[in-house]
């Protein structure tokens, strides 16, 4: 079983020397398939890229994507600022709360974590600083709220695990609703008992707002209201697919950023079909190689022999899958968290069903972890988002700001691990 083994051994050393992702995967993929079937790898490897992006529900990916640049040229993450702080004045350390809702909000309509930081920081973090707030409250609410749009659906780690495990789009983004607002309310809590013990980290405004100001600030998100309406309300209910509801996203983002903010400039238009067609084929490269890695994976049986493996040292499956965790985070602080995805599905993915446990329940856990994975170092993209918006906060900073926030999200990971049923009853309802 020596080929296994130099298959991995040309992934990792082609990841370790710099080279991308994809070219990894394919390149070892292909070399393991030439070792088993000889030339015919030749024709499996082509086959297996098409198997894996010949699908109707992949359309979406693209679409969500550019629907989030779309959005992130217009300053509607100052609007949901705006209303959640109003909404949330009369709380100490309402602002730091009003970004955690603004994100989560703004996550409903773009499915890209980053997106939502760079948007909502550029403005709430200098205004929460501006007002007394600590820098480490500032930046730690908003860098990891921002990473609740991988739950909120539309999520685009969603739709790439649905790629490469074959549980449904739909049933997935409906899965995720529910862990995602549960860690928007945990770090709520978190910050407003930590406000409470440390009233030095934010100070108390109490800024008087009568409740009809407060209504009448939602007149400055009502299209973004409806537009997560349509788009989200649309799958619950049945009457779109996720493709088709990300089509509606589309034509939806593209009125409110043309017509109600007026932004799509030529140049404008330029950047967002740019961006999204820079990431939607990084993506889309990564899933192709990973498919042929993973068919090569299974022509050899490993990702079975490794299930077999596991049951076999008699240990309580949970107790296996919170060691799965802790490795998924160990490597999310090196792998971005779509390479992970669709590194470890097809490895993990008959472990977990051989312990008896649903496929969909843990495509909602690894969202979970990669939520982690994008706000911890070295590799933690919302981190680097932040530090590009609010240039003035260090790197240091911005770390130790998250690490708390992190703890926290840690913590109803826990939680959502040790209770399945508390991610599956929304999807076993609908």
């Amino acid at each position: 079983m020596i080929e296994p083994v130099i298959a991995l051994v040309t992934a990792l050393g082609l990841i370790a020397l710099g080279s991308p992702v994809f070219l990894a995967l394919g390149a070892a993929g292909l070399l393991g398939l030439y070792m088993a079937r000889g030339e015919l790898a030749l024709f499996l490897a082509p086959t297996s890229i098409f198997g894996a992006l010949n699908s109707f529900e992949m359309i979406a990916l693209p679409l969500f994507i550019l629907m989030g640049f779309l959005l992130s040229e217009t300053p509607v993450g100052r609007d949901l600022f705006h209303v959640a702080s109003l909404w949330m004045n009369r709380l100490r350390g309402g602002l730091a709360i009003a970004s955690v809702g603004a994100c989560t909000l703004f996550g409903a309509v773009s499915g890209v974590s980053i997106a939502g930081v760079a948007s909502i920081g550029k403005l709430a973090v200098p205004e929460m600083i501006n007002r007394g707030y600590s820098p480490g409250l500032a930046a730690g609410s908003v860098v990891s709220a921002g990473a609740i749009a991988m739950l909120i659906p539309p999520s685009v780690p969603f739709i790439v695990y649905s790629a490469m495990s074959g549980v449904s789009v739909a049933d997935l983004f409906i899965g995720g609703l529910v862990p995602g607002l549960a860690i928007a309310l945990a770090l709520s809590f978190y910050i407003y008992i930590r406000c409470l013990l440390r009233p030095q980290d934010a100070p108390d405004l109490m800024i008087v707002t009568n409740w009809g100001a407060r209504f009448r600030s939602l007149g400055r998100i009502w299209h973004i209201l409806l537009l997560v309406f349509l788009v989200v309300g649309s799958i619950y209910s049945g009457i779109a697919t996720p493709t088709e509801a990300s089509s509606i996203g589309v034509i939806g983002s593209a009125v409110i950023a043309g017509v109600v903010y007026r932004v799509l400039t030529p140049t404008a238009l330029m950047r967002i079909f740019s961006n999204s067609l820079r990431v939607s084929t990084a993506i889309l490269l990564i899933i192709g190689s990973a498919k042929i890695f993973g068919d090569y994976l299974n022509l050899i049986r490993l990702p079975q022999t490794l299930a077999q493996a596991a049951v076999s040292f008699d240990l309580p499956p949970v107790v296996i899958m919170l060691l799965v965790m802790l490795v998924l985070m160990g490597l999310g602080m090196v792998i971005d968290g779509f390479s992970l995805i669709v590194v470890t599905t097809p490895f993990l993915l008959p472990i977990v069903t051989t312990l008896g446990y649903d496929p969909l329940w843990f495509g909602i856990v690894l969202v979970m972890n990669l939520e982690m994975a994008v706000v911890t170092p070295p590799v933690g993209l919302n981190l680097y988002t932040l530090k590009g918006v609010v240039p003035e906060l260090s790197m240091e900073q911005i770390i130790t700001a998250a690490l708390p926030f992190v703890a926290i999200q840690f913590l109803v990971l826990l939680i959502f691990l040790f209770v399945p049923e508390l991610s599956l009853w929304l999807p076993s309802l609908l």
